[in-house]
């Protein structure tokens, strides 16, 4: 498996260098003038695909075989453990677009 969390941590790594600042709300202060997404378009792709791929979203939405649908997490988890599993995942992917608008 390829890790997106390292492509994910250098465009983080970069958009803080160029603002000089780890606080998210600098980052978003010093765009009032010049969004980041003007600049920066390369990374912001790299972001988004990275985000895609991390959120299993697609193209990237095949974690498992076709053949292990019916043997997957979908038949082992019921109940609140499948909505726990489910609120998981959507609740990454909101997090994930919080950090692109705000980055970028």
């Amino acid at each position: 498996m390829i890790s997106y969390e390292i492509s994910l941590g250098f465009v983080f790594l970069s958009v803080s260098l160029v603002s000089e600042s780890l606080n998210l709300f600098d980052i978003s202060f010093l765009q009032y003038s010049v969004p980041n997404f003007v600049p920066l378009f390369p990374l912001a792709v790299i972001f988004y695909i990275s985000m895609l791929a991390e959120t299993n979203r697609a193209p990237f939405d095949l974690p498992e075989a076709e053949a292990e649908i019916v043997a997957g997490y979908n038949v082992e988890y019921s109940g609140i453990s499948f909505a726990l599993f489910f609120l998981g995942e959507y609740s990454n992917m909101f997090i994930m677009s919080i950090l692109f608008v705000t980055l970028f």
